[in-house]
Formats: C-alpha cells, sequence, structure tokens
C-alpha cells in the first residue's frame, strides 16, 4: 500500500506527470526533457529525483548520456494507472498536446546530439 501511495504522491505533480507520459512514450536525455518541458536542468532534475524515488523511473547510462525511462516492472502498473478515461482526458489537456508536438520537434532536431555534445555531462542527478 505504501508503494502505490508514493507512486500517487509522485504523479500528484503536473510536472512529473508529464515526464512520465513522455517516458512512457521513450527514453529521454535531460536536455531532451529540458526542451520539450522548456525547464531549467535543476528543475528537471528535481522533478526526476523524485519519480526515482517512486521507482517509476529510473537512469542508465549510455556512453556520454544519461538516459530516463520507465523501469520494466513499473510500465504496466503505469500503463493502468493512466489508461481509459484517464488517459483520454490527459491528453485532452493542451500540455499534454504540447509535450507530444515539442517531442516529435525535438527527435526531429537531435537535440540529444546536439545540445547534449556541446555540454559536459553531469546533470543526471
Amino acid at each position: 500500500m505504501k508503494d502505490i501511495a508514493r507512486i500517487f504522491k509522485a504523479l500528484s505533480d503536473p510536472t512529473r506527470l508529464r515526464i512520465m507520459l513522455l517516458l512512457l512514450r521513450k527514453e529521454l536525455c535531460v536536455c531532451e526533457l529540458m526542451f520539450i518541458l522548456g525547464m531549467e536542468q535543476s528543475r528537471v532534475s528535481h522533478h526526476m529525483r523524485v519519480l526515482r524515488e517512486a521507482d517509476v523511473a529510473e537512469d542508465v547510462r549510455d556512453g556520454r548520456w544519461i538516459i530516463y525511462r520507465v523501469p520494466d516492472e513499473a510500465r504496466a502498473l503505469l500503463e493502468g494507472l493512466v489508461s481509459g478515461t484517464v488517459r483520454e482526458r490527459i491528453e485532452l489537456s493542451r500540455e499534454a498536446a504540447g509535450d507530444v508536438e515539442k517531442l516529435e520537434a525535438c527527435l526531429q532536431q537531435n537535440i540529444r546530439g546536439c545540445v547534449c555534445e556541446s555540454r559536459p555531462q553531469e546533470e543526471g542527478r
């Protein structure tokens, strides 16, 4: 019960919910999340810490990058929490629609390759 409450608490913040929905779509590095959300690295890292502590996100090193993703053990639970009517309502929100558009732009512009290559990789935690 405490684990589920911790997950709900982590997802109760709109920004963390947005991040989680993005990570359910694709693994992302911090610079990609910064681009999509329009936030500073320190704010993104804070939200990621909360999501990691709730065991609904993890970071893995991929060469020079720290990549955030949803752990396999949490994916089914999260997909179940944001399904049906809840998911429809979220996807109709202005924020979620904008995030999907920015995710597509992020991938087209290769933000990971352009931005992350030009700065040191110390922003993972």
